[in-house]
């Protein structure tokens, strides 16, 4: 059995953004000419792709994804969806994941893993209240082929709730939720659900294996959020694939025994930090201090860097809020603002809209973090993320209106200009 070490390597909180940075493939700048293979493994190196709806820029999970791998082509999501090389789950939300792990998620939900969350919550209440709706949705699906919640006409819409969806959509949702329906392909990001052996069969995944006891797969999740953040206290680790009950030190004792977790100190943490044994060459790295961030993007208010208030506050003293849900007269930063990193730390927030039509990319304001320096270096690497982004979006027109601290905002227009 292998031993743990009598004195745990300390690393700097610089070396643990990195490390976490490479885990999460924000490391460095992505390859030129990405591949569709590249948006699988990248996927796989998350573990999970949380998906929104809300437009303003990219989608989310295209966002997230662009932040990775550069100038991709957006259609590779949903051609990976329609292949069956991944599929859609409730996991820290609702989530694109692998296919391989599919078995994984699927033995969490039925052990117990989702009963608290919401949507779990609404489809037990659907399903006891109304049960023959639901059935006759099925049926249609069963008879008539993959379908879209626009498929279904409905003369009763509920105000409030599930955001006044048609009983046909939360019947849908709920079939979803409960593993009956799964989702087969997105038409203009519109879900279409089908049978969930129908599903399975494209994906080629064998459904009558025994399914593993609970505690192996609770450990399996355990061990691939920390792999997935690359280092993690152990309070951190359930909110990644919405898990419970939340870790302590002493539950991590078993996965440190046999050597699958390794204990790490980081200057300024109280906490002990954990990394897993398949990071062990980039956490000696990091000792030697030749882990280097060199990476400038702009982040989803989902990414997996930022959507853990409290993690991205001890990781990257960063406090972020999403804004789009408080009044308007409420926001400090804007509707949807983007978290900007920058060679290994974030720097700034930026709140953008794409005018799709009008080709303009248009930056409402940028404020720099506290004690972040408003130099000529950082509006460059700036300008430069802006700029790729801006372009991925076909909107190339750059607008820079507002930032804080003011001056800030004509560094950045020279910046984009020279650029």
């Amino acid at each position: 059995m292998p031993r743990i070490p009598a004195s745990p390597p300390r690393i700097s909180i610089q070396q643990a953004r990195n490390l976490h940075l490479h885990a999460q493939g924000l490391l460095t700048a992505p390859a030129a000419m990405p591949e569709p293979a590249d948006l699988l493994a990248c996927i796989e190196r998350m573990g999970v792709l949380q998906i929104d709806t809300i437009h303003v820029v990219a989608r989310s999970p295209y966002l997230v994804l662009f932040s990775r791998l550069g100038n991709y082509p957006a259609h590779w999501l949903e051609h990976a969806l329609e292949q069956g090389r991944i599929f859609e789950c409730w996991s820290h939300e609702a989530c694109f994941a692998p296919a391989s792990t599919y078995a994984l998620h699927q033995a969490h939900r039925a052990h117990g893993g989702r009963e608290k969350h919401w949507a779990s919550k609404h489809a037990l209440r659907a399903h006891s209240a109304q049960r023959a709706g639901m059935d006759a949705v099925l049926e249609h699906i069963r008879q008539h082929g993959p379908s879209r919640s626009s498929d279904f006409e409905s003369a009763r819409r509920e105000p409030g709730g599930w955001w006044a969806w048609k009983d046909e959509k939360r019947w849908l949702e709920a079939l979803f939720a409960r593993g009956e329906l799964m989702v087969a392909r997105r038409e203009r990001f519109q879900r279409v659900y089908d049978l969930s052996e129908r599903v399975l069969e494209r994906m080629q995944i064998e459904t009558g294996e025994q399914m593993p006891p609970q505690a192996d797969v609770a450990r399996q999740l355990v061990l691939d959020a920390v792999r997935a953040l690359g280092i993690a206290q152990a309070r951190w680790i359930n909110d990644y694939f919405r898990t419970t009950p939340r870790l302590k030190d002493a539950d991590l004792a078993p996965l440190l025994a046999s050597g699958m977790l390794l204990p790490v100190s980081v200057s300024g943490w109280q906490q002990p930090a954990y990394v897993h044994r398949d990071h062990a060459g980039a956490l000696q790295a990091c000792v030697k201090d030749t882990l280097q961030a060199t990476h400038t993007a702009l982040l989803s208010p989902f990414d997996p860097l930022v959507w853990d208030r409290e993690r991205g506050q001890a990781m990257f003293d960063f406090d972020y809020t999403l804004e789009c849900y408080v009044p308007e007269a409420k926001r400090r930063y804007g509707y949807f603002v983007l978290p900007v990193l920058h060679c290994g730390r974030i720097v700034a927030r930026l709140d953008a809209k794409a005018h799709r039509e009008s080709g303009e990319f248009e930056i409402k304001q940028i404020h720099l973090q506290p004690g972040v320096e408003p130099a000529t270096e950082l509006a460059g690497g700036l300008a430069a993320a802006i700029r790729r982004c801006a372009d991925w979006h076909a909107t190339p027109k750059v607008r820079v209106r507002r930032s804080r601290p003011v001056g800030f905002a004509a560094l950045l227009r020279k910046a984009l200009i020279q650029g």
